[in-house]
C-alpha cells in the first residue's frame, strides 16, 4: 500500500487531506478560481476550469463541506414542516408522498432533509427556537391552515419557504397546490353524467384552502347539472377514516336517497364505504363513490375507487426546487414544468398543477 503525505502551509505540519492553496498551486491559478471552479460559478475560462479539475483529480482534493457552508452563512439542511399530529402523518399517503418528491429533488443535492412533526403547542415552540437558531436554510410547510401561525413565524425570521397548498386566494408565500376547484368540478361533473342526482360530499376540514375550494368546485359541478346543492348534502370532515365514517352517518340519517358521494380524500372515502356496507348499500348501483388523491387507498378498496389524482410526487419536487431556488434567490427563473403559475408582483412564485379524475369500479 503506498501512502502519501502533503505538506501544507500551516506551522510545516503533516496532513494526508490535500488544500485549496495545494489545488490552485498546482493549477497554476489563484485560490478565487479554484474555489469559483469547486462552486460551480460560471465566471471562470474553460482553460482554467479545465486546469482545476485536473489539479483536483491529481491532488484527490474533496471539499470541505462545513467550512464551504460556515463561509456562504448556511448549513446545507432544510425542514420538511408538518403541522399535523404524528397519527395522522403516518396515516395519510398524501405525507409520504410528498416525502419522496421532496427526497427526489434533493438527492442530487448536498441538501439534508429533516422532517418536523409540529402538531402540539410543545413542538412549535421547539421548533421556533429551532428556527430562530438558523439551523436550516429554509423550510417546507406542509398542510397549512389559514390560522397556523408558523407562516408568519418563517416571514419574520426571513427564513425562505416553500409551503404546500395555499393558505387562501390571496396567499404571497411561494406555494405548489393542486387545482383542487377543477379536480372536485369534474368528479362531481362525472357522477351527474352517470345519472346521479341526489349527490352528498364529505368536505376535508374548511379551515383549508383546498378543502374550500374542492367544495367550491362540488357546489359548481351541481349548479351546472342543473342538480340543488343542498346544506343536508354537505357533511364536513377532518380528511380521516373516522371523519368519513361520521360524515357518512351524518348524510345517510338526512338524505335515505342520496345517489352518490364525492369525498374529498380517498381516506374519508374509505370510511363512507365502511358506513355503506354497513347500511346495506351497494356501490356502485345504490350509491357511486369517488374519492380525491387517487391514493394507493383507491386502487385496494373493493370495488376499486375512482379518485381525483393530484401529481402529489410532483408537487414535492417542485417544492424542493423552488426551495433551493428561494435560498440562492433565483425564485424569478423557476422551472416548474406543467401548471399555471399564478406569480404576481405582491407575491412569491405559485404554482398550480392540474388534477385528473381515474374512473374505476366505485362509480
Amino acid at each position: 500500500m503506498v501512502s502519501r503525505t502533503i505538506r501544507t502551509q500551516h506551522g510545516g505540519r503533516a496532513t494526508g487531506r490535500p488544500t485549496l492553496e495545494e489545488v490552485a498551486a498546482r493549477a497554476g491559478v489563484g485560490r478565487g478560481t479554484v474555489s469559483r471552479v469547486i462552486n460551480g460559478s460560471p465566471r471562470v475560462s474553460e482553460s482554467a476550469r479545465v486546469a482545476v479539475q485536473a489539479a483536483v483529480a491529481e491532488l484527490g482534493y474533496v471539499p470541505n463541506r462545513a467550512a464551504r457552508a460556515l463561509a456562504a452563512n448556511r448549513t446545507d439542511a432544510i425542514a420538511l414542516v408538518v403541522p399535523d399530529p404524528e397519527d395522522r402523518f403516518f396515516a395519510e399517503p398524501y405525507f409520504s408522498e410528498i416525502v419522496r418528491g421532496v427526497g427526489a429533488a434533493l438527492a442530487e443535492t448536498d441538501m439534508q432533509l429533516l422532517l418536523t412533526l409540529a402538531g402540539g403547542d410543545r413542538e412549535r415552540r421547539r421548533l421556533a427556537n429551532y428556527l430562530a437558531a438558523h439551523r436550516v436554510d429554509g423550510v417546507l410547510l406542509v398542510s397549512v391552515r389559514a390560522d397556523d401561525p408558523i407562516p408568519d413565524l418563517l416571514e419574520e425570521l426571513a427564513v425562505p419557504v416553500v409551503i404546500s397548498g395555499r393558505r387562501s386566494g390571496d396567499e404571497t408565500l411561494a406555494a405548489v397546490d393542486a387545482d383542487n376547484y377543477a379536480g372536485a368540478f369534474g368528479a362531481v361533473a362525472h357522477l351527474a353524467a352517470r345519472g346521479r342526482s341526489r349527490i352528498g360530499t364529505i368536505t376535508g376540514r374548511l379551515d383549508i384552502y383546498g378543502a374550500q375550494c374542492r367544495l367550491a368546485g362540488y357546489r359548481a359541478a351541481l349548479d351546472a347539472a342543473g342538480l340543488d346543492p343542498a346544506p343536508g348534502l354537505i357533511a364536513p370532515a377532518d380528511f380521516t377514516e373516522e371523519g368519513g365514517r361520521r360524515a357518512m352517518q351524518e348524510l345517510l340519517a338526512r338524505c335515505p336517497g342520496l345517489d352518490a358521494v364525492f369525498a374529498a380524500s380517498d381516506v374519508m372515502a374509505a370510511g363512507a364505504r365502511q358506513v355503506l356496507r354497513g347500511a346495506g348499500r351497494r356501490i356502485p348501483d345504490d350509491v357511486a363513490l369517488v374519492g380525491f388523491d387517487d391514493s394507493a387507498v383507491a386502487r385496494h378498496m373493493d370495488p376499486a375507487l375512482t379518485s381525483v389524482r393530484q401529481p402529489i410526487g410532483e408537487m414535492g419536487r417542485t417544492m424542493a426546487r423552488m426551495l433551493l431556488q428561494e435560498i440562492t434567490g433565483e425564485s424569478d427563473r423557476v422551472g416548474a414544468g406543467p401548471g399555471r403559475s399564478l406569480a404576481g408582483s405582491a407575491r412569491r412564485p405559485q404554482i398550480v398543477l392540474p388534477t385528473e379524475l381515474v374512473i374505476r369500479e366505485s362509480s
